[in-house]
């Protein structure tokens, strides 16, 4: 039986930068990828997002900030970038693998781990989970919501604004990613946009100290094991150019959420109702971690407790893309910092074989 010294499960920005930093110091892996190709959550996205709207994305470690169109989808050119850097370092990246699940071995929770998909196996001393959220969108459950007759979309299967128009669309959501589409709906038919709280604005420039200190606060709850907040929903909104003409129609005017819904509406806790054809749920994302429930590494407060990137429950798990580090703000680091955390793993099992 072979038994690697890890695997990487996941190959978006924070799975590669592990992969490149593990194989740096030698350490003999392989990276599962549950797509088809190369991009990671990136291939996923709506094909409206350009390469400006995203602000660039974080070079890949030692790979220089490629040169972008402005103007090039970001579901084509983050992935072709992805794929190429696959190939440049040699990253031994196997899909499509979709991992169900990740177990003890035989030695118990001290020995080895062995992930699972479907009839393959690998056995391995470590794990590095970059999982991210992208694959477990969140909907919330409202009652009467499988009443209505209409349309309902999440943000991971935005169809494009045509797909609305003609349809009064309500938005449920405070994110970024609520905030864009709704520059796009309101521009083909009426909308009606809904928060649990009201959003908060953000009017200063988002520097990269601004970045830094949005990621220590996201952080600190991982630290203290509680669910990680998304590094998005402490920065603030802010409106794009391309979102001044939705923002002119009164999109962005909230309304609290509803308290149910009907065939043909919405109805809110005081009876005031309000009439909809379609409803886009941007509420959100949550980790993909379901795989790793046999590991048993949630903490008594909800989350998974990290050090670092390490989960205290077992040491010999790294997570990358929770958290702090899933956005291209973190998740370079956080590859880095996982490497280390599996070598400091594997030299802590030869010290107790020399022992």
């Amino acid at each position: 039986m072979e038994v690697l010294e890890s695997v990487v499960v996941g190959a978006g920005q924070a799975g590669l930068s592990a992969s490149y930093h593990l194989a740096r110091r030698g350490i003999a892996h392989v990276v599962l990828d549950a797509d088809d190709a190369p991009g990671g959550a990136w291939q996923h996205r709506w094909d409206s997002l350009t390469v400006h709207d995203v602000h660039g994305v974080a070079a890949l470690p030692d790979s220089s900030t490629p040169a972008m169109d402005a103007a090039a989808q970001a579901n084509a050119a983050v992935p072709a970038y992805f794929a190429a850097y696959e190939r440049d370092h040699g990253l031994p990246v196997e899909r499509p693998v979709r991992v169900d699940r990740v177990r003890h071995a035989d030695g118990g929770e001290e020995g080895l781990l062995v992930v699972e998909a479907g009839d393959r196996s690998w056995t391995t001393h470590t794990l590095v989970n970059a999982t991210g959220t992208w694959s477990h969108p969140f909907v919330p459950h409202y009652p009467g919501v499988e009443t209505f007759a209409g349309p309902q979309w999440h943000t991971a299967g935005y169809p494009g604004a045509e797909a609305f128009r003609g349809l009064r669309t309500v938005v449920v959501g405070g994110g970024a990613s609520a905030v864009q589409l709704l520059g796009e709906i309101a521009l083909v038919t009426d909308t009606l946009w809904v928060t649990r709280r009201p959003p908060v604005w953000r009017t200063d420039d988002f520097t990269p100290e601004v970045g830094r200190a949005v990621v220590a606060l996201v952080e600190d709850r991982v630290r203290r094991g509680l669910p990680p907040a998304s590094v998005v929903s402490v920065t603030g909104l802010a409106l794009r150019e391309q979102e001044r003409a939705a923002e002119a129609l009164g999109a962005y005017e909230r309304h609290p959420v509803f308290a149910s819904l009907e065939p043909t509406g919405v109805r809110w806790a005081d009876g005031t109702f309000e009439p909809a054809d379609a409803i886009l749920w941007a509420t959100g994302f949550r980790p993909a971690v379901n795989h790793l429930a046999p590991l048993r590494l949630r903490s008594a407060a909800g989350g998974i407790q990290l050090d670092g990137t390490t989960a205290v429950a077992d040491p010999r798990v790294q997570l990358v893309g929770y958290g702090p580090s899933a956005s291209t703000i973190g998740a370079n680091r956080a590859g880095r910092t996982a490497a280390r955390g599996v070598a400091s793993w594997l030299d802590r099992e030869r010290e107790a074989v020399t022992a």
